[in-house]
């Protein structure tokens, strides 16, 4: 399994790369239409969290030489799950998606695709990937530390703060 654990991690890194290229895109985007970011100050922590996620997981299954559980088929299905929710997502949002905070002022809230039922579903799949990456080789303290510090993020900072921001300078859509 190392070699498919491998090529796991290298798609993980090329996927948030790719992302992070996409939202630099949409930030230009959403600057150029009068957009601005909002909590700027607590982006190093999220990348903090991805990096110590990510690091801890090579750790833990490369020099701790982890088994995976014999229902890793699980895990992975609930990550391969993920990954069609996190594309709905950012199909979703379009422009507007970023791993970013940013406002375009006036706009309209998006609810369409899974926002139409869940407030913050890209979080959600963040937070099931966290937990069931790990557990598809058997890294049970990356899965346990790493969701439980994203959640616990998340919930205090990430959230309220774009829940504020998103109430303040944006429009009730009307479902579409």
């Amino acid at each position: 399994m190392p070699s498919f654990f491998l090529l796991l991690f290298s798609l993980l890194i090329t996927q948030r790369l790719g992302e992070l290229w996409l939202a630099k895109r949409n930030a230009d985007w959403m600057l150029e239409q009068g957009g601005y970011e909002v909590g700027r100050e607590h982006y190093k922590y999220i990348v903090l969290i991805h990096i110590g996620f990510l690091s801890s997981f090579l750790i833990e299954v490369l020099l701790f030489t982890t088994t995976p559980p014999a229902w890793w088929v699980l895990p992975f299905s609930l990550f391969l799950l993920a990954q069609g929710g996190r594309y709905w997502c950012i199909r979703s949002l379009g422009p507007y998606w970023n791993t970013r905070i940013y406002i375009l002022p006036n706009s309209t809230l998006v609810k369409n695709g899974p926002y139409r039922w869940i407030k913050h579903p890209n979080y959600l799949i963040v937070m099931t990937e966290l937990f069931v990456i790990p557990l598809i080789f058997g890294a049970w303290y990356t899965a346990f530390l790493w969701s439980g510090v994203n959640y616990a993020f998340l919930r205090l900072v990430r959230i309220p703060t774009e829940e504020q921001a998103l109430a303040a300078y944006t429009t009730k859509s009307d479902g579409g």
